[in-house]
């Protein structure tokens, strides 16, 4: 009997403590299940909430151009970091759009008083400005035109980059084209301009003419410019006289041959590759609308250019013993350069329609008619403006050719 009651009691409790750890290692996988879904769920918070302070603190340092102060704090806190030396700075702020800017400027077509404006706005609106002094090479060899666009492209933006050069096709040799701008007046006007200014200069200085042309000969300097056309020499005849439409034609060599061609791709070239060509017997409005379009490089250039200072930089330009071929020259003239007309005209058009489109309220005067024999060639050209123009050589006397002395 107490053997057995001993052996029962022995496996009762044997039984119990079965039980007991049974329970126990129950209670201990319970608890190790739990752990993992409670480490997930706190390890999923904690990444949301690093990914998130990351896209604010991007955020935020892409907006400021740099890094918020709190981190430039803590690395001053924690010693100098070679962040910068590893990954070299941070990237710049967003560039204006156009930021790359060519004014291929046509001779004698009001480009140094455009050039004058310009000098003053790069200071005043922090963009570079490059200015080329080489006006007497407006072709370039192909290697050439490669150097110069090249040299271009690696100015620091925002730029504008000007130069006496006919257009250059970028995109040909795979380089980001440019925007580009440029001014031309009457050709005649010009072609006249051009003449004296060669021969005698302008008032900044008496000497300025032999220094620009000091190889001149006095017999070709004192040659009568009704001479010069009716006798046909030739730098009053084709190709000389085929001035303006090479420089938006291009490098091509036919464009340098006055015809139905070089005007087409002119005009092809205008209306794909610039921004606005203006014409100088309105200048007031081509300000106006290079500021309506290029307000980070031309805000504030109509009241320079109004400016009393202004005028007073530009009193010494304009060109001296200036005077007006015969009326028989002028019509002679006027036949040697009709693709010369046809393309100003045409630009005029596009400047108008651009007005238009824009909603300009002019400031330059209109138009008067034409004299009857410039009628009777269909020529277009505007009579002189009434305004105070006397101060820049390329501006005095925009259209005096068209009136008989």
């Amino acid at each position: 009997m107490m053997k057995n009651f001993s052996s029962s009691s022995l496996h009762s409790n044997n039984n119990q403590t079965t039980n007991h750890v049974r329970e126990r290692n129950n209670r201990k996988y319970s608890l190790l299940s739990a752990l993992p879904l409670r480490f997930s769920l706190r390890g999923y918070g904690f990444c949301m909430a690093t990914l998130f302070l990351f896209c604010f603190a991007s955020l935020f340092y892409q907006l400021n151009g740099g890094p918020p102060k709190i981190l430039l704090d803590i690395r001053q806190y924690l010693g100098e970091s070679t962040f910068l030396d590893d990954h070299g700075p941070p990237a710049p702020n967003v560039l204006p759009f156009p930021s790359q800017v060519v004014y291929n400027r046509v001779g004698k077509c009001g480009s140094r008083t455009v050039v004058i404006l310009l000098r003053l706005l790069a200071e005043k609106h922090q963009f570079n400005l490059v200015s080329s002094d080489i006006h007497n090479k407006t072709r370039l060899t192909k290697h050439e035109q490669v150097d110069l666009m090249k040299n271009i492209s690696n100015i620091p933006q925002p730029f504008l980059y000007t130069r006496h050069v006919h257009f250059l096709n970028f995109t040909r040799f795979r380089i980001e084209q440019p925007v580009y701008i440029n001014i031309i007046r009457d050709p005649i006007n010009r072609f006249l301009s051009n003449y004296f200014f060669r021969r005698f200069g302008d008032w900044r200085g008496e000497q300025n003419h032999l220094i620009r042309t000091p190889g001149m000969k006095d017999d070709e300097r004192y040659l009568d410019i009704n001479v010069c056309i009716l006798e046909n020499y030739p730098e009053c005849s084709n190709p000389r006289v085929f001035y303006i439409i090479p420089y938006f034609c291009g490098q091509h060599p036919q464009c340098r041959e006055p015809g139905v061609w070089a005007l087409e791709r002119a005009k092809q070239n205008v209306q794909e590759n610039y921004l606005l060509v203006g014409i100088l017997e309105e200048l007031e409005d081509v300000l106006l609308l290079l500021e309506r379009l290029l307000p980070h490089y031309f805000t504030g250039v109509l009241s320079i250019y109004q400016s009393p200072d202004y005028k007073k930089m530009g009193n010494m330009t304009g060109t001296v013993r200036k005077h007006t071929p015969t009326l028989e020259a002028l019509q002679v003239l006027y036949h040697r350069m009709r693709y010369e007309y046809e393309f100003y005209n045409f630009i005029r058009d596009q400047f108008h329609l651009m007005k238009k489109k824009i909603g300009l309220k002019s400031v330059s005067q209109p138009p008067a008619h034409s004299p009857s024999f410039l009628r009777e060639l269909a020529l277009r050209t505007p009579e002189p403006l009434d305004e105070d123009e006397e101060f820049d050589t390329d501006l005095e006397d925009a259209n005096s050719w068209l009136v008989h002395p």
